[in-house]
């Protein structure tokens, strides 16, 4: 059964500061069955929810409701909560916003939202383009699929346009305990070479410290600006706020850091000389 949230009710959610997150983080990583502080974390990372939605709705069927995804998203961001582990040098709102796209994508993935002709005809499209794949030596064009099917390339388009049937990156290779996860058996084709590779961790873990030292909202606002490729807009519209007060603390995070990361420079700097 799928939970729901009223994100009307958003902006009278009293958001608590920096410390207090942090206490509330503390307490219940001391005790997960403390149901009252997770709960309590579960409405300060509601937001991340909203923006999830905003961007998957618009490329599903609109038979599927809104508070359905809103309601996988809420099963998501608690299961987030609860296998959130700090020692995996991971930040919640990047680690939440995987799980929560992920949730909602395997609920709809598991139903079938479609007309069993409208699936037929997709699976025929499949089909189509596989077959000209083998024959062609390349994927197919959909001009191409097309007229193998002796359909209209538009109607092609439309038809697969409503396609749901999706695979979660997430999902295990096998059924036991000890099975991986797909995302972790992905090749990465532009893997660096072990100096590049020492060297952009480095990078990635000084920069994760110096957002650390930035105020929360400061920090939150960098990752959906940098991480999550939302604009300026959209997150004013996510943390109900007015896109030119992003844009100066924005601005802000950016002296922040360029002061941050000069200073640990400097630092290591001093050190090596006296060393």
């Amino acid at each position: 059964m799928s939970q729901s949230f009223d994100f009307t009710s958003y902006n009278n959610i009293k958001r608590l500061a920096e410390d207090e997150l942090e206490a509330l983080w503390e307490e219940y990583l001391k005790d997960k069955s403390n149901k009252a502080a997770r709960d309590t974390l579960i409405v300060q990372y509601i937001y991340l929810i909203r923006y999830v939605v905003g961007r998957v709705k618009v490329t599903l069927p609109a038979t599927i409701s809104i508070e359905d995804i809103a309601g996988y998203g809420v099963e998501g961001l608690i299961n987030a909560i609860e296998r959130y582990s700090p020692q995996k040098n991971t930040r919640f709102e990047t680690y939440a916003l995987i799980r929560i796209r992920g949730a909602i994508l395997d609920k709809i993935r598991a139903q079938d939202f479609l007309p069993r002709s409208l699936r037929k005809k997709i699976k025929d499209i499949k089909n189509a383009q596989e077959h000209l794949k083998q024959e062609l030596g390349r994927m197919p064009t959909t001009a191409e699929v097309a007229a193998y099917l002796d359909m209209e390339a538009d109607k092609v388009t439309q038809i697969m346009s409503e396609d749901t049937t999706m695979t979660s990156i997430y999902d295990k290779k096998g059924s036991t305990d000890d099975s991986i996860e797909i995302i972790d058996t992905i090749e990465d084709t532009n893997k660096l070479n072990p100096q590049e590779q020492a060297e952009e961790k480095n990078v990635k873990q000084e920069l994760e410290k110096a957002l650390q030292r930035l105020p929360e909202r400061e920090r939150i606002i960098m990752v959906l600006y940098y991480q999550e490729n939302m604009t300026l807009k959209e997150i004013g519209e996510t943390i109900s706020m007015s896109e030119s007060r992003v844009c100066q603390l924005h601005a802000q995070a950016i002296m922040k850091l360029k002061n941050i990361l000069s200073e640990n420079r400097t630092t290591r700097l001093r050190q090596s000389i006296i060393a």
